[in-house]
């Protein structure tokens, strides 16, 4: 996804010239062309997250479309504040486009980890957050929304094996609903194998696609802590509904970003075990 990330953010500083991107000393490299075509739109700020945010807010006033890039925690949880008050209080547009969620810098510990990050942004009036489970989808993302309000993608280096719209069913079943968010979609069209469930594909997580046909039985598998789109699946439904996601907890059992998900129980197997136990 960030190869797609360079390719399309690139596109749209040649295409418009309000675009200003900042980088908080990630995405350097990829964007070395960016720098030398674009010297005066396109500055790595360095490790500054909080500075950053309050830059880019002024941007804004000025008319500027800012996009600012960097690892997940230093966008939602240092930054929070400053997205806040100086973006959503005063009701300014910009893009802020996260990697590293929750735990794709899984060697290096919780100071890199960020499945809180969906969680804590949702708490900002008017924030959109996406959640694209493949390439294709943040550069169809990110073109109908960077220039519209205020956004937040969360790119992952797991992508599903093709691409969807925001909001698509997948399978068809009668049992339950089961919402597939971003990245999740293999794993759990895996897991649903010969299980008499529909499977809902989801991007988007706010807002929350309110005109879903879902069952009584919801099953939300998503890709940060589980029980963050509960209320969004719950609301104005007589339903009940299990979430599967990144436990709340911290996650202290080092490894590769595979290893995590076995201890999570975010295999395959460990969500089609859930589901079938609840239903």
């Amino acid at each position: 996804m960030r190869r797609q990330l360079v390719k399309t953010i690139t596109d749209i500083l040649e295409r418009d010239s309000r675009v200003v991107l900042l980088l908080g000393d990630i995405g350097v490299f990829g964007f070395r062309e960016a720098f030398k075509k674009f010297p005066t739109r396109v500055y790595n700020i360095g490790i500054l997250e909080q500075a950053s945010v309050g830059l880019a807010a002024g941007l804004a006033t000025e008319g500027m479309i800012p996009i600012f890039h960097t690892i997940a925690p230093f966008i939602a949880e240092r930054a929070l504040e400053q997205l806040k008050v100086d973006f959503g209080y005063q009701g300014l547009g910009g893009s802020f486009i996260s990697v590293g969620a929750s735990y794709d810098y899984a060697s290096l510990g919780c100071t890199h980890h960020c499945p809180g990050d969906v969680q804590v942004l949702k708490t900002i009036p008017g924030m959109r957050i996406m959640v694209p489970g493949h390439p294709q989808e943040f550069d169809s993302l990110f073109r109908k929304t960077y220039d519209k309000g205020l956004n937040y993608l969360r790119l992952s280096e797991q992508s599903n094996s093709r691409p969807l719209n925001e909001f698509e069913v997948v399978k068809s079943g009668n049992q339950a609903t089961v919402i597939a968010i971003g990245p999740t979609l293999d794993r759990v069209i895996e897991a649903c194998q010969n299980l008499d469930v529909t499977v809902l594909y989801c991007t988007t997580v706010a807002p929350f696609g309110e005109s879903a046909d879902f069952k009584d039985n919801i099953v939300v598998v998503e890709p940060f802590y589980e029980g963050t789109m509960a209320y969004d699946a719950l609301k104005g439904k007589k339903s009940r509904v299990l979430s599967i996601g990144v436990p709340r907890r911290f996650l202290d059992s080092y490894g590769t970003r595979d290893d995590l998900d076995a201890n999570c129980g975010l295999t395959a197997g460990a969500i089609r075990e859930r589901i079938r136990g609840w239903l």
